[in-house]
């Protein structure tokens, strides 16, 4: 495997370019490879076996590709994929993400930390792991947050409806006293100005890009696939959605009006 072949990069949608941009700051010689899986968008409400067959595919496109590291920047796919993705490519470094909450354990002032996620996460495996491993001596509430996804895929991340839909799902959350939240989604982090809008700057919001950009680092690292060429990386950027509709978020999202977006076909 070339140490210069591009890491791949997936989510059901646009979130997981919050990840995308935590690993293209810290490794900013790296070819990046997005794939935002719009067409299936969201996992977080399907079945765990339709979610596994779809990130299945979804890695099998970006092996295609001649990827040196997939990131699994998508908690639901991690939650019903990672493990089956792993399997399928016994010679390709994966890396997946998780729900902040040890971060969180040892930040939280008060022991008192909310969760928001999609139901799917709050009901996996991991996420049960993670309380095993976090939850000790604290105490923590969590949150579904069905339509988020859905918002930021619109690239509603500071309308008055993601607003209204946001104060819904902080409420409950603030009620209980938390001075920790964490953000259990990939797309949930370019709603953050409204979150610290709504619950003041003294709650502090956790997501993982920083940590899964590192560990990423880490294992490219390990298997001495880091890129000797210091010239900047470049970036491609996938959909399997609609690109009329898809190519402006990531546009917005990732700040450049003249990105070129490609369409994935639909197999």
């Amino acid at each position: 495997m070339s140490s210069s072949a591009p890491i791949g990069v997936f989510d059901s949608g646009v979130g997981g370019l919050s990840i995308l941009r935590e690993i293209r700051t810290l490794l900013p010689h790296e070819d990046l490879i997005y794939l935002a899986d719009s067409g299936h968008c969201p996992y977080g409400t399907k079945p765990p076996e339709e979610i596994r067959r779809r990130t299945l595919e979804v890695s099998r496109v970006l092996a295609a590709e001649g990827v040196k590291a997939i990131v699994v920047a998508c908690n639901a796919a991690c939650t019903a994929g990672l493990e089956a993705i792993r399997a399928a490519h016994p010679g390709l470094p994966v890396v997946g993400v998780e729900p902040a909450l040890k971060p969180a354990h040892g930040r939280s002032r008060n022991g008192r930390i909310g969760v928001l996620a999609t139901q799917l996460t709050l009901r996996g495996s991991r996420f049960s792991g993670l309380m095993e491993r976090y939850g000790d001596g604290v105490q923590v509430f969590t949150q579904a947050a069905p339509g988020l996804v859905e918002l930021v895929e619109s690239g509603q991340t500071a309308t008055s409806a993601a607003e209204t839909m946001l104060r819904s799902y902080l409420e409950p959350l603030l009620e209980q006293g938390i001075d920790t939240l964490v953000l259990g989604c990939t797309h949930y982090p370019f709603l953050r100005p409204l979150i610290q809008k709504l619950a003041g700057p003294e709650l502090l919001v956790l997501d993982t890009g920083a940590a899964v950009a590192r560990q990423t680092e880490r294992v490219l690292t390990e298997r001495g696939l880091m890129n000797e060429d210091k010239a900047p990386g470049r970036d491609r950027f996938y959909t399997s959605g609609d690109l009329r509709q898809v190519a402006p978020v990531i546009r917005q999202l990732w700040g450049d009006p003249q990105l070129a977006v490609l369409q994935v076909p639909e197999s």
